[in-house]
């Protein structure tokens, strides 16, 4: 039994994936994001990515809510895809096989990072400049020491 998933094959289960996400999904993820979490924290393999991870929760995040649109759907979908095959327990090599379980989760996300970088790097720069902007707002309204 093959206990790994390729670059190719994780890149096809991504757009594949991609390919049929709907709304709902998009809302399961934005629901499920704390559990998306927490698997990702828990697992060796997936804990290195897990800034990445939370960037791509942010993102779905403000899609959802209409903060941020200024990326294609598909991106979105990509996106979801990934983080709904980290949520799910049987993948590609399910989830209870001890170490090798979760590298096919790892591999997926890091194939979506690839496949969406142009467009998270453009949203993180959106989200920091935001936060920047929050943190100058917030301070200005700070009341004057006498």
């Amino acid at each position: 039994m093959r206990r790994t998933i390729s670059e190719d094959r994780a890149r096809r289960v991504v757009s594949d994936g991609a390919k049929k996400v709907t709304e709902e999904d998009v809302n399961r993820v934005v629901t499920r994001a704390d559990d998306i979490q927490k698997k990702v924290l828990g697992s060796g393999a997936l804990s290195r990515l897990i800034t990445d991870v939370k960037l791509m929760i942010s993102l779905v995040k403000d899609y959802w809510n209409d903060n941020y649109r200024e990326v294609p759907w598909w991106t979105i979908a990509a996106v979801v895809a990934a983080l709904l095959y980290v949520l799910s327990p049987v993948d590609l090599i399910p989830d209870f096989i001890p170490f090798f379980g979760l590298l096919d989760d790892a591999a997926v996300v890091s194939a979506c990072l690839f496949l969406v970088e142009q467009d998270l790097s453009n949203y993180r720069k959106w989200k920091n400049s935001n936060e920047d902007s929050e943190t100058e707002d917030t301070s200005t309204d700070a009341e004057p020491e006498e």
